[in-house]
């Protein structure tokens, strides 16, 4: 029997980057950490937000009796929040350089 080792909590961990989030110069001590994870976690739930929506796809009912769109607003929601925290997090980072 073949066993997947992602069951494993430090191999989970391995697969998520470091956050490590840049300190503002105007915006220091908790108030700069606890934004910079809170991003972190954003772009998190918007990759499980695309996974969702890529599982509400496969197992979809694909007949005309509509539901055909619900995948694809979990995505474009998943996608839609990535976007946007990447793209604060890069003007942060560009900020703070």
């Amino acid at each position: 029997m073949v066993t997947i080792a992602l069951a494993d909590p430090a191999t989970l961990a391995a697969l998520i980057p470091p956050a490590t989030p840049t300190k503002i110069p105007s915006m220091d001590g908790p108030v700069s950490e606890i934004f910079g994870y809170a991003l972190w976690v954003l772009t998190i739930a918007g990759v499980g937000g695309v996974g969702y929506g890529v599982f509400k796809l496969a197992v979809a009912d694909k007949s005309r009796n509509g539901g055909g769109s619900e995948p694809f607003k979990w995505m474009g929601g998943g996608i839609l929040a990535i976007i946007i925290a990447g793209s604060l997090i890069s003007i942060l980072n560009g900020i703070a350089a």
